[in-house]
């Protein structure tokens, strides 16, 4: 993992997801490349960007110096290799091409009280357009902590690309965990996945956990709260683009999970 896409834009998410660029670039010895994107003139629907971002199109350049200043003025003083690209459009559409040749793209989960932009919808259709794996962090992240990695396990070719596609970042961590909820419901189980991480050197612990009532979503927020995870490693759309995104476990992960989830398609 060598570039990592951060896109740069006014709302309360900003802080958090350059703490999560800043961090990842400097334990990977990555480069950081900022995407400010301004909106075009026109306005157009799309079925995946939703209302939100069609919405964004309209009203987004107030802030936008102000973001490239802060932002601009806080890379000035780190120590991570950066660059600077401006996009014109709406947000999912630049960071799709502005991923092409990236390893990471760093967003957030959600933005709580505010449905412009609408990480959500943007995520949908990065995932969608199996863009590099996307680092989802929560508003309020002041630190990406590497130390415990907990994976969700489902077995299917989801759960396989994330899992490959983290290896680098899984292999900063101290304790890493295949986390099964319910049955694998994919060809590969968690003992095969643990043999691949270990050919790196990756030691993991597995656990399954039965649904006994409760969903997938909750019992994967358990186990993170319990288990302590830093971050979670999970597949995206295990439904389908539509339904996932509007319902489902990766819906409900990116509402209310405590922790960043990295997410593959």
């Amino acid at each position: 993992m060598k570039t990592i896409v951060l896109l740069v834009h006014d709302d309360e998410g900003q802080d958090a997801r350059l703490e999560a660029g800043l961090g990842i670039a400097r334990a990977l010895d990555a480069h950081l490349l900022c995407v400010e994107v301004t909106p075009g003139t026109a306005i157009a629907a799309e079925i995946y960007a939703g209302l939100g971002e069609t919405s964004l199109i309209a009203t987004a350049p107030a802030g936008a110096a102000r973001a490239r200043e802060a932002v601009g003025d806080r890379l000035a003083r780190e120590d991570v290799a950066w660059s600077w690209a401006d996009a014109e459009g709406d947000i999912a559409s630049c960071l799709i091409a502005a991923a092409r040749l990236a390893d990471l793209v760093i967003l957030n989960r959600t933005l709580e009280g505010r449905a412009i932009p609408d990480m959500r919808a943007i995520i949908a259709r990065l995932l969608a357009h199996r863009c590099p794996p996307i680092v989802a962090v929560p508003s309020s992240l002041e630190r990406f902590e590497f130390d415990r990695a907990l994976v969700a396990w489902d077995g299917r070719p989801s759960a396989a690309a994330a899992l490959r596609a983290s290896v680098p970042l899984l292999a900063l961590a101290n304790r890493v965990e295949l986390f099964t909820a319910g049955h694998v419901a994919g060809d590969t189980t968690a003992a095969e996945a643990a043999a691949y991480l270990a050919r790196y050197g990756i030691k993991v612990e597995t656990r399954l956990a039965a649904l006994d009532g409760v969903g997938v979503e909750a019992l994967i927020r358990g186990e993170c709260e319990s288990w302590r995870a830093d971050y979670v490693v999970m597949g995206g759309f295990g439904r389908g683009a539509w339904r996932e995104t509007f319902g489902g476990v990766t819906r409900g992960l990116l509402d209310q999970c405590p922790v960043p989830l990295i997410l593959c398609h």
